[in-house]
Formats: structure tokens, C-alpha cells, sequence
């Protein structure tokens, strides 16, 4: 049977409560336990997709297709356990679906309300789709006391009485303030967070504090007194100097030890050597690389969470540290700026839409391939550097993407039909765009005697893509004559997945996002050999 823990934030946005949830889940996993975690997020899009990534972050891909919170990444990537559509949900899908059911007549003529239609709605996506796990941890986006919040709230409170305590836990994540000039820690913010909670029927069982200064234990008295708790329920939170040193910092402060005291459990202590051999790989380097990321989203550097966890894990691979340059593409279009990528041992250009920045991606492809330098393009990065080649190479000055106008050599094109499963999915320029797109997990086959081939060791692969646009198979013969070779097709041959230049120390792109799939214990091939070969660059430099 399983138990849920329920994750609530306060005082302000952007804690880690994501963290916290993963980090949590590493600790039950290392105890022994089958978890799985998800996200309930109060915004009423249905979906991340059509979000701007400057605003909302990354959107996070999982195999089954579905555009979910970045925060689902942090769970794949600390406790290795896919994400599905079911682990993500938002007010905009329960209110799409409490209204479909109003129309069908599910009903039965009675008046839909909040309470309790919503909350019934809510309810049903926490308890769905559960094989033999033994927690389900639950993170609620936003903060308590935001109005969009509240029918989540009502809807956990309402589960913690149906479940009983002995399946039910809240936690609650706050903050304490520390204020230089008075050299102490704030604790009413919190306690006002902990009462905004209380008022809606909840009383957290756990408190995890985010501090930059240690808790004394007269200030965790305080708190627990104010708050109703046990001194040993407050969690002390510290800034710590690396993602993957919170499992342990966690442990080491009895989170994982109060969820067992409240559930009765009494387990073996967690095995966190993987935790402290990743941390330890990060804190002591044999060396340093630099990776320019040239991307139009480089404003929010949570847009491309995925993409900058992936490189510091190819780093853990090869024991080197990545520091990253981010740069926006805009500026490779002003005479001059390439000189920003002189002095960088590898470029990654990442996925994106439209126009803005493209001939900046275009440039910097260029430069890769003619400097020599290491080179990845992922999605939209494979599609500039094919037109790239196809400019330079391959004799088609008009080269572009239909994505952008009308070009006279359309190497990139609008995606209309594919095959997924049993099913052939088709898409055109009327088709809206949330949810339209390929997604999800998709297999490749690789090419005899290929970089990839070697790189992968497997001649068939699954990768997640999210895309509108591909790579024209009507220009492969011209671009391969010119040295591009289609190193990864579709099983039907028809579909582009993976270009490389032979001629190159390392020159790969891929129609996909390997990005989404890497962990700090399981690292992403491709990521792993192209932070190598921005080792080898560097000893030339």
C-alpha cells in the first residue's frame, strides 16, 4: 500500500522544492523503497509546451510524449525513474477534464463546483496509475496562500483525512530570511507560511528550512514551538556547493529519518556512496574544459536545465569540470563576435524555435567545422549545422528552413507525417501548437562503421524528441556527397536523426534531445564523448 508525502513551499518561489522532492526520493530509494514523485503544478496552461522558456524554464520531454515541468527532470535524473504523463498535471488539464465531463453529462445534472468536482478531479490524478510503489511523493507547485493554489490544497488536505496518518505526510518548505545588519536569522516568515497552511486545514508534519546561515538550536525551538512541531521535525536546509551534495546534506540532517519516524518504519540506514562518489568526482576534478552554449534562451539559464546538468555529467565521466559560457546567438550575427568562441574547447547549440538567432547558430556551426573545434548540435543545432553544410558545402546557397519563410533549397521542413507505434501521426500549419509536435521516445538506427555506433555500442537506440521541423531526406544524397554523413535513420529510413562529419575530430548532431535522459550516475554516451573530445581539444590549445 502505498504512502504519499505531500511537498508544499512558502514565503517565495523558486526554494527547491523540485530539489527537495528528488533529493528525498535518492534518500528513500537508498533506503530500499520503490518510489515515484510527481508535480502539481496550479497554472492553467495544460501544458509547459506553448510556455516561453525565459518565463517558465526547460520543458521536460518523458518517453510517453508528455510536456511536463522541468522540476520532473530533477526526478529522472536523482532517482533514475522514467516520468510519464501521469506524473504531471496542471489546473488547466483537471479543469479540461472536469468540463468534458460536465458536457458529457457525467454529472447527472448536478451543479460542478470547486468542491467537489475539482478537488475530486485532483484527487483521482495523486491516486491514479500506481503499480507497487511504496511512496509517492507529491510536490505542489507555487506557494501557499497563492489563489490559483488553493483547490490543490483543499485537495491534499482532503487525502491527508482519507488516507489517515499512517499513509499521509506534509512537508512544508519556507524560508529563513537572514538579515546582514541585524546578523540574525528571521523566523516570522515562516511561522506566517506555516499558519497561511494551517488556515486551509493542513498542519506540515515536517519543516525544511532554506537558510544561508546554520540554525541554533534556540531558533529551532522557536520555530517548533510557533509552529506546532517537534525540534527534530524542523530540517535545517544550507546552501550547499553542488545539486547532487543535497541527498546527503538531507540525511544528515534527519529528513529521511523523520519520514520513517512518522511512518513507523524501522529500516536500514540509506546507501548514499553513489551520492558522495558523484559530489566527490565534482569537487575534485582532474582537469577544466570550457563549452560555449550558443542558444537564444540564454537569459534564464533554467531554459536549458537539462542541457547544463548533462554537460557537468559528461564532466563526472571524464572527471573534468565544464564551466559553461553561455552565449546568446544573437549576437554571432555582428561582424566580429565569433571571437567569442576562440577560446572554447567545444560548441553545443541547443534546441529552440523560430527565426531569431538562427543565422547566429549557423555561424557558429561554421566556425566548429572549419576550426576544427569539437561541434553539437542538438535538434535545432543538428538542423543549422546541415544548413550550413548545405551553404558551404554542398553547392545550396539558398538553403534554409521553411520554418522561417519560403527558402529556394528547403533542407529543413515542417514535419506533416510520422509514424509512431501502430499509429501515423499527421500535423500541418493549421495544427495548434501545444502538444503537436514529435514527442516523446522514438528508436534510431545507427550506421555501420558511425561515430554514434561506436559511441552508443548498440546499432538500434531510443531517444526523446519534441520537434515540428526535420531535416529534408530528399537533400541526403547531394550532403553526403559533400562530406555530412546520415549516420542515424528512423526505422523506415525517412526520418533524419543523426548527422556526423567524418572528417572531423568530433562533429555530430542530433534531430534529438540525449539531454533528457542523462544522470549524474549514468551519464549520457553522447554527452560523455563529447566533453572527451573537448578534453582532447584542450591539450591542443
Amino acid at each position: 500500500m502505498a504512502r504519499f508525502i505531500f511537498i508544499t513551499g512558502g514565503v517565495v518561489s523558486s526554494l527547491g522544492k523540485g530539489l527537495c522532492s528528488a533529493a528525498l526520493g535518492a534518500l528513500l530509494q537508498a533506503r530500499g523503497f520503490k518510489v515515484r514523485l510527481r508535480k502539481l503544478d496550479p497554472y492553467l496552461n495544460v501544458d509547459p509546451g506553448t510556455m516561453s522558456p525565459t518565463q517558465h524554464g526547460e520543458v521536460y520531454v518523458t518517453d510517453d510524449g508528455a510536456e511536463t515541468d522541468l522540476d520532473l527532470g530533477h526526478y529522472e535524473r536523482f532517482t533514475g525513474v522514467p516520468g510519464r504523463k501521469s506524473d504531471n498535471v496542471t489546473t488547466g488539464q483537471i479543469y479540461s477534464k472536469v468540463i468534458a465531463r460536465e458536457r458529457r453529462g457525467d454529472y447527472l445534472g448536478a451543479t460542478v463546483q470547486v468542491i467537489p468536482h475539482v478537488t475530486d478531479a485532483i484527487k483521482e490524478f495523486v491516486l491514479g496509475d500506481i503499480d507497487d510503489e511504496d511512496f509517492i511523493v507529491c510536490e505542489i507547485g507555487g506557494t501557499v496562500g497563492d489563489i490559483e493554489g488553493l483547490p490543490f490544497l483543499e485537495a491534499i488536505r482532503q487525502l491527508g483525512n482519507e488516507l489517515g496518518r499512517e499513509r499521509a505526510l506534509f512537508i512544508h518548505l519556507t524560508l529563513l530570511p537572514y538579515i546582514k545588519t541585524a546578523g540574525e536569522l528571521k523566523t516570522k516568515p515562516t511561522q506566517h507560511s506555516v499558519k497561511e497552511l494551517q488556515s486551509v486545514g493542513i498542519r506540515p508534519e515536517v519543516l525544511v528550512c532554506r537558510t544561508e546561515q546554520p540554525i541554533d538550536e534556540g531558533e529551532r525551538r522557536k520555530i517548533a514551538l510557533f509552529c506546532n512541531l517537534r525540534p527534530e521535525a524542523v530540517i535545517q536546509a544550507l546552501d550547499v556547493d553542488s545539486i547532487y551534495a543535497v541527498p546527503r546534506a538531507y540525511h544528515e540532517e534527519g529528513l529521511d529519518t523523520e519520514v520513517c519516524r512518522h511512518f513507523g518504519l524501522d529500516v536500514k540506514e540509506p546507501d548514499l556512496t553513489v551520492w558522495d562518489g558523484v559530489v566527490e568526482r565534482v569537487r575534485q576534478p582532474d582537469g577544466e574544459v570550457t563549452i560555449g552554449v550558443v542558444g537564444k534562451y540564454t537569459s534564464l539559464i533554467d531554459s536549458y536545465k537539462s542541457l547544463a546538468e548533462a554537460l557537468t555529467h559528461g564532466g563526472i565521466a571524464n572527471n573534468v569540470k565544464v564551466k559553461i559560457n553561455w552565449l546568446d546567438s544573437e549576437i554571432f550575427e555582428e561582424d566580429g563576435a565569433i571571437q567569442h568562441l576562440e577560446d572554447v574547447h567545444g560548441i553545443l547549440v541547443p534546441g529552440g524555435f523560430g527565426e531569431r538567432g538562427s543565422e547566429g547558430k549557423i555561424k557558429a556551426a561554421g566556425f566548429a567545422r572549419e576550426r576544427q573545434v569539437p561541434y553539437f548540435g542538438i535538434c535545432f543545432g543538428m538542423q543549422m549545422a546541415v544548413i550550413e553544410a548545405a551553404r558551404s558545402l554542398a553547392g545550396f546557397p539558398g538553403a534554409g528552413s521553411s520554418e522561417f519563410g519560403t527558402p529556394k533549397d528547403p533542407i529543413v521542413g515542417l514535419l506533416t507525417e510520422w509514424t509512431r507505434g501502430n499509429r501515423v501521426e499527421r500535423r500541418d500549419n493549421d495544427s495548434e501548437l501545444g502538444g503537436t509536435m514529435r514527442l516523446g521516445a522514438y528508436s534510431c538506427i545507427l550506421r555501420d562503421g558511425s561515430r554514434v555506433l561506436d559511441i552508443y555500442g548498440e546499432r538500434e537506440i531510443t531517444e526523446r524528441h519534441r520537434h515540428r521541423y526535420e531535416v529534408n531526406i530528399n537533400y541526403r544524397e547531394a550532403l553526403e556527397r559533400s562530406g555530412l554523413t546520415f549516420s542515424g535513420l528512423s526505422p523506415d529510413g525517412e526520418l533524419p536523426e543523426i548527422v556526423e562529419l567524418a572528417d572531423h575530430p568530433w562533429f555530430i548532431g542530433v534531430q534529438f534531445h540525449p539531454e533528457l535522459k542523462s544522470k549524474p550516475f549514468d551519464p549520457h554516451p553522447l554527452f560523455t564523448a563529447f566533453i572527451k573530445a573537448a578534453v582532447e581539444q584542450s591539450r591542443l590549445m
